[in-house]
């Protein structure tokens, strides 16, 4: 049977063991944090990005849209124009 001595040395042994696996997830547990806090950090970067590029897209696709309306509305005036004129010469044609 083994002396009260050899159980002691046996807990002492264990119980290093387990300080220093306490210590290495302890590490490991803090370098998991930092790389939590970066990777927060990041998100948010990204998220704050991807809302101002959303909001550009928003402003763009309106200007577009206004520089479309202000292209029809141009080419309608035209259009407008030409018809006036047309039937102007119709109406000096039938004065004739």
């Amino acid at each position: 049977m083994a002396s009260v001595a050899d159980q002691l040395n046996t807990v002492v042994e264990k119980t290093e063991r387990l300080i220093e696996l306490c210590s290495a997830l302890q590490e490991e547990n803090d370098l998991l944090k930092l790389e939590s806090e970066a990777l927060s950090v990041a998100l948010k970067t990204s998220i704050n990005k991807t809302k101002e590029l959303e909001e550009k897209l928003r402003v763009l696709k309106l200007a577009k849209s206004f520089s479309e309306t202000n292209e029809k509305s141009v080419d309608i005036k035209q259009k407008i124009n030409d018809f006036v004129q047309e039937i102007d010469k119709c109406i000096v044609l039938l004065k004739k």
